[in-house]
């Protein structure tokens, strides 16, 4: 499923894992390695992940403002140490939204913004709605929605209501991309709520169990929607070839065993499992010429299509699935796989930087960056020392500011002096890295380089003094 064919030998393959969960407020599992899936080849170069509901209990989410939530962390920690950076983050109570990527990718992911729709309890309390990220990814635009819409069986249409409201009113300061569908490639997922129509419990249970699933993909809700509103035929998704992934028992592979209570008191039916959680995609369509442009001839040749001849982007996806060994929630979540293959509009960093000479702690030590292109630098803009496996671009060791007065012009060198309290002691392997906040984002990397370990280190007792081989 993609725009075009077109062959591999003038473009890049990226791969994105993207993943989605209700987490039913609960804490998270000590290990998420397979739902990462991080020894996958070839390589990941994206980790996206939405989660929905979230412990958002006023003083847990006051809470979670001031500091990384439970879940963040935790993600920060399994993908950090493989090399992945946290490139940004977005939250609207219990929806969280999470951008990893690649070390070696961050100065070509430029332009990040975030924004949330609240639909829930008369669009007030952020309980349902959604929250998005968008950014462009070597030139190109790409946008990443995650929801959580309308419950229940009769509110399919508000499903679909909701969506559109949230493709209407979130906009971004972007002046070519300034709302959802402008940009290329959008991808829409999460606890989208929709059910399995008709269908008795004990039919959808045996269908199940049976291996049946396609006798139930026509009565699912979201694939009838489809075929009812043009705007949501735009968007892909892959087979429904795993298990419905709601509702389970917590801490088991069983669906809803419990005999739940009406508020009059009496028995009420136990839940029928569906597809609520969910992974679609949109790639941008081409622009149909217009009637103007019907009449002249120079115009009418050439594609108004954003630059996807010359700059395709194709979309496949490799893996669609829910991973059932997780218990912590009635969901179980869902993975989607995917290969990007584009032409990269750039493959120049921003900025380039490198450190000057030794470094230790034992002296100043001394860096140098060039603007290789105009792009709204900024006085408040800053150069991180990163240790290589460092979470994100506030996880920096110390930092300079870029220049006090004047903005550099470009291939200007500048060169900067870090103090030398400010450095580490211990030795290890760093990196430097330009921090854009108008692009909200890592514009340049240094090489890793090596900080020696400093005479302080021994002085101070972090090192065993060494004499002659034998430590005293």
């Amino acid at each position: 499923m993609s725009t075009e064919r077109f062959t591999s030998g003038w473009t890049d393959k990226y791969r994105l894992h993207m993943v989605t969960w209700n987490v039913a407020t609960a804490e998270p599992p000590e290990d998420v390695a397979s739902l990462l899936q991080l020894n996958d080849q070839p390589a990941i170069d994206l980790y996206v992940i939405g989660l929905q509901e979230v412990n958002a209990t006023p003083v847990r989410f006051l809470s979670d403002l001031m500091a990384e939530d439970s879940w963040s962390h935790l993600f920060m920690d399994t993908l950090g140490p493989k090399g992945f950076v946290k490139v940004t983050s977005v939250r609207m109570q219990g929806l969280l939204l999470l951008v990893f990527a690649k070390m070696m990718h961050l100065p070509f992911i430029r332009n990040i913004q975030t924004t949330y729709t609240r639909t829930g309890i008369f669009g007030y309390w952020g309980n349902k709605g959604a929250v998005s990220v968008r950014f462009s990814f070597y030139g190109h635009m790409m946008c990443f929605l995650n929801c959580h819409l309308a419950a229940h069986m009769h509110n399919a249409l508000q499903r679909v209501d909701e969506f559109e409201y949230i493709l209407e009113t979130q906009d971004f300061d972007i002046f070519d991309t300034p709302h959802v569908l402008d940009h290329k490639v959008v991808f829409w997922f999460g606890d989208l709520n929709f059910r399995i129509e008709d269908h008795g419990l004990h039919f959808v249970r045996s269908s199940i169990n049976g291996g049946r699933l396609n006798l139930l993909w026509s009565k699912d809700q979201l694939t009838m929607m489809k075929k009812k509103e043009p705007f949501l035929q735009e968007f892909d998704e892959g087979p429904l070839n795993f298990k419905p992934t709601y509702k389970f028992d917590r801490k088991a592979e069983s669906y809803d065993t419990s005999s739940a209570k009406t508020w009059l008191g009496f028995n009420g039916k136990k839940r029928k499992p569906a597809w609520t959680d969910r992974i679609l995609w949109r790639i941008k369509p081409k622009s149909l010429p217009s009637e103007e442009d019907d009449d002249d001839d120079e115009k009418a040749s050439t594609p108004a299509d954003d630059g996807q001849e010359e700059y395709p982007i194709m979309v496949t996806q490799n893996t669609y699935t829910s991973v059932m060994s997780y218990g912590v929630s009635d969901h179980k979540p869902v993975i989607g796989n995917f290969t990007l293959e584009l032409r990269k509009y750039f493959d120049t960093q921003l900025v380039d930087l490198a450190p000057a000479g030794e470094w230790s702690a034992d002296h100043d030590a001394l860096l140098s960056y060039t603007i290789l292109e105009d792009f709204m630098s900024s006085t408040w803009d800053w150069i991180g020392l990163y240790k290589v496996g460092f979470k994100s671009a506030s996880d920096y060791k110390t930092f300079v500011w870029v220049r006090e007065n004047e903005l550099p012009e470009v291939n200007e060198v500048i060169e900067k002096s870090v103090v030398k309290d400010d450095l580490p002691l211990l030795s290890g392997e760093y990196v430097l890295g330009y921090y854009s906040t108008n692009l909200n984002s890592i514009v340049g990397l240094s090489d890793n380089f090596q900080i020696l370990e400093s005479k302080r280190a021994a002085m101070e007792g972090l090192v065993s003094k060494d004499i002659n081989g034998i430590d005293k």
